[in-house]
């Protein structure tokens, strides 16, 4: 982990955390849970969390956004990494290092942050061609001028190369439609194009970012062998952790994502696989590892994984 600011070619794969928290961030505006209740208490164990998102590099100066929250212009703010350079010429009135953005699927916590991005910034957007196309559909989405926002469907299993030496792909992982698409009958665990994951490769290292997942096929563990950093759903620790903390009556599982305890948790789901380094991300505000020094925090730990935080750089 580093904290390098500097704007200059910096040749190795580098994956900054803007958000590490689910939707709604930590402190959810609203919510009493334990953990919230700690934070507006003033706390010093509990930090603020912004909504889920990180961004990628290969060369320290070109950045690749995946997930645009709802806190992104926040973010922004926060990372002189990724605001307008002070030299920029004339010429570059609207530019920053922000030059692609990737969705991974269509839930309001990782695109409603695209309309931040309407001020006429040239950048291509990245996402399968099911969640492009939701994004195409509702007017409010308009406000991205296609004239400098071109809109690029990606295939699952597709490499692409979105910046200068950052090598991606997006594969399928078991999940769900967006929440205001939930229609009857929702087909939770499903692998579609409405839900992937990322395989970020540059300089010869490797990393996953995997913010929500269902359960964990075979499949999905044969991908991710080896992989020097892997960033994953770690939304709830229990998964019925939402009516335990009687905010909620839907399981983790229910949302399309898997818990971290419990069986068929996501714990120790890659013991094995000699994977390097490991952290959760898209936290949620009732999770209890978002507590310093909690016994949950503790078990997390001891198994090898690291809980995000905003901020947090990861050079695999």
């Amino acid at each position: 982990m580093t904290a390098d600011m500097g704007r200059g070619r910096d040749h190795r794969l580098r994956l900054f955390v803007l958000g590490s928290a689910a939707g709604g961030g930590c402190p959810q505006w609203n919510c009493l849970c334990d953990v919230c209740r700690l934070y507006w208490s003033g706390d010093e164990r509990v930090v603020a969390r912004s909504q889920s998102s990180i961004a990628a590099t290969a060369d320290g100066r070109n950045w690749l956004l995946l997930n645009a929250s709802p806190d992104l212009r926040d973010q922004i703010l926060r990372s002189p990494r990724l605001s307008p350079a002070a030299n920029a010429s004339p010429a570059e009135r609207r530019a920053t290092p922000i030059s692609a953005v990737l969705v991974t699927n269509g839930d309001v916590d990782h695109i409603a942050g695209l309309l931040t991005l309407r001020e006429k910034q040239r950048f291509p957007l990245y996402g399968t061609a099911g969640v492009l196309g939701m994004i195409a559909e509702s007017p409010v989405f308009q406000v991205l001028d296609p004239a400098f926002v071109e809109q690029r469907p990606v295939a699952i299993g597709q490499s692409f190369e979105p910046l200068p030496g950052l090598s991606v792909e997006i594969f399928s992982v078991p999940g769900k439609v967006p929440l205001f698409m939930e229609k009857g009958e929702v087909d939770v665990g499903e692998e579609s194009e409405m839900t992937v994951g990322v395989k970020l490769s540059a300089n010869g290292r490797t990393a996953f970012y995997i913010p929500g997942c269902a359960h964990l096929p075979e499949t999905l563990k044969a991908r991710i062998r080896g992989a020097d950093a892997l960033l994953f759903d770690g939304t709830l620790f229990a998964d019925d952790e939402m009516r335990q903390a009687g905010v909620g009556e839907k399981t983790g599982r229910r949302m399309g994502h898997m818990p971290i305890s419990g069986e068929g948790g996501s714990l120790h789901a890659f013991d094995g696989l000699d994977i390097a380094r490991r952290a959760y991300i898209h936290i949620n505000n009732t999770n209890p590892i978002l507590v310093a020094g909690s016994d949950e925090r503790g078990i997390v730990e001891a198994a090898g994984w690291t809980v995000t935080h905003d901020g947090m750089e990861i050079a695999p």
